[in-house]
């Protein structure tokens, strides 16, 4: 039996909140966004990328367009301390793109980190030390003045350092383990190291307050935000950070409501790598912002390229279901999901304005490139005649009548139902154009019809049955039902001709005709077939010999 006894919050709430943040709806404008995928990313993964993956992985992240980018901690290996080499040697960071490296507050590792970015043409340097309660007792066993004077050390070597190494160096610093921190003692701590570092309006310091560990409920770290924004040394020269970890799996939610909170920089990886459970995820944070019309400052429109860059430098996967990014977030099975999308889809082309309202969808997959009938449209024995049609008609050009469309949604679902598989969309063409199209049995083919025009309008059609050649007529008020009579006839059939619809494949002046017919027969059922032909009354012709074939299936 599990023990919920055995656990208590190891947080520390702020004892009187103003929750400003709650009046909030959501970040009128993007955060400064800053990627830790090369660092707090890489160092999570089983096989961390090799200096050239590191490279590309680098590019793509300009591409979307992070101008903060953590590169590193080059204390920890000679691959991190040769990547960052390469990046300031070569010149391959661009002008509007600043760097950042992580290091302890030890000495042999702050002067290791300034050796790595001497040279650097503008580059943060993050130190930290941690602060909670529970390191503080149980792994470094000092009091909270000792561990606070961890962090002044540290200030003091970097703010040296940075006046006696070549370079342009901007500062950052972490009271790691913020979420298990007093918010009190954090927050003195943070104080006392911006008094030594002196940061101003024209050159800030960041000061990140990470979600380490997630212990708390997002308001209760929302809250904590708000406190120490409010009570920041210098705050108008301090740019308020946080990194959220999805220990809870609420990290996205840590990060929005601390945007609302006061934070104005968010610390992030692409599809939520990270150490352990992962950080904050920044697609879903900044397509978030993109669905509620705020721009994010990112680009995510080549979705797929994106995916493919991180899972062969990383060799991570990218699940199925992961926001915005997953090959099935857009993908609706449902008929009744299906269903809606296709008319919100229908709709969407009739607004003048070309507003995104449409249902069960929050973006527009083509946002992202993905396509509505291979991501958004999927067919299998849950599927309904909805989505079957909408492929057809928007893949292939096949708008069915109705009630057509429901039988040939309940064919396919069978065919998809006893296959035990997804039907991909030239299968559901495929079986299209088995069941209706052009049938030539097994009750007659059709070989040719000529007319005669006199006082009535007659019929001459000449077909095969069981092999054998026949020559019927018929008489009626236009050649369609003079076909349609002559048939009758000949086969001692009784039924109505219900529907005909037709339309052009096409827009070309040889486009082929296609048309649709619908019987009905006696006992109440109905028949379906279509026909195609550069001529419209042959295509006629073929869909009612069709549907005749297609008797048996009524």
């Amino acid at each position: 039996m599990m023990n919920a006894n055995k656990y208590s919050p190891g947080y520390f709430p702020v004892e009187k909140s103003e929750y400003r943040w709650v009046k909030k709806d959501h970040p009128e404008h993007a955060p400064i966004w800053c990627s830790v995928d090369l660092r707090d990313g890489n160092q999570a993964l089983i096989v961390p990328m090799s200096l050239e993956e590191k490279l590309e992985f680098f590019n793509m992240l300009v591409k979307i367009g992070f101008k903060e980018i953590e590169v590193g901690f080059p204390a920890a290996s000679e691959t991190e301390y040769e990547f960052l080499r390469t990046l300031i040697e070569q010149d391959l960071i661009p002008d509007d793109v600043t760097i950042q490296v992580l290091t302890q507050c030890r000495e042999h590792i702050i002067r290791k980190t300034f050796d790595a970015i001497q040279g650097a043409p503008r580059a943060v340097v993050h130190f930290y030390n941690s602060t909670s309660k529970a390191q503080r007792e149980q792994v470094f066993k000092k009091s909270k003045e000792e561990i606070k004077e961890i962090a002044l050390e540290g200030a003091r070597l970097v703010k040296q350092l940075s006046q006696e190494y070549e370079g342009n160096f901007l500062f950052e610093y972490s009271p790691e383990s913020f979420t298990g921190t007093e918010p009190d003692y954090a927050l003195d701590v943070c104080n006392a190291v911006i008094d030594i570092m002196e940061p101003t309006v024209e050159r800030p310091m960041i000061i990140n307050l990470p979600v380490t560990v997630e212990m708390s409920l997002p308001h209760v770290y929302a809250n904590q935000i708000e406190y120490c924004s409010d009570h920041l040394h210098r705050r108008d020269a301090v740019i308020l950070s946080t990194h959220p970890h999805n220990d809870r799996g609420t990290g996205v939610a840590d990060t929005e409501l601390a945007l609302l909170a006061g934070a104005q920089r968010v610390e992030c990886c692409l599809f939520g790598n990270g150490e352990r459970t992962g950080n904050v995820d920044a697609i879903t944070l900044a397509l978030n912002l993109y669905v509620l019309g705020v721009d994010p400052k990112l680009d995510f429109s080549n979705m797929p390229e994106i995916v493919e860059i991180y899972e062969r430098t990383t060799r991570m996967h990218v699940h199925e279901r992961q926001p915005y990014a997953g090959s099935l977030v857009f993908a609706a099975f449902s008929g009744s999901h299906q269903d809606a999308i296709a008319k919100g889809m229908k709709c969407k082309e009739d607004d003048p304005q070309g507003r995104w309202t449409v249902p069960y969808l929050p973006i527009d997959p083509h946002d992202l490139s993905r396509t509505y009938d291979a991501d958004v449209i999927r067919v299998n024995s849950q599927s309904g005649k909805g989505g079957i049609g909408y492929i057809l008609e928007h893949r292939y050009g096949y708008d069915l009548p109705a009630k057509m469309r429901e039988h040939f949604g309940y064919t396919v679902k069978s065919v998809s139902d006893h296959r035990h598989a997804e039907l991909k969309p030239e299968e559901i063409l495929e079986v299209f154009k088995t069941t209706y199209l052009n049938k030539t049995g097994p009750i007659l083919e059709m070989k040719e019809a000529h007319f005669i025009q006199s006082k009535t309008l007659k019929a001459i059609v000449t077909v095969l049955v069981d092999g054998v050649e026949h020559e019927w007529y018929g008489v009626g008020n236009g050649r369609l039902n003079a076909v349609n009579n002559a048939i009758k006839a000949g086969l001692n059939l009784d039924y109505s001709l219900e529907t005909y619809t037709d339309q052009s494949l096409g827009k070309s002046s040889d486009a082929l005709a296609q048309s649709y017919i619908g019987l009905l027969w006696p006992d109440g059922s109905r028949s379906w077939g279509a026909g195609s032909d550069p001529d419209i009354l042959y295509s006629a012709i073929l869909a009612l010999t069709s549907a005749i074939n297609n008797r048996n299936q009524a």
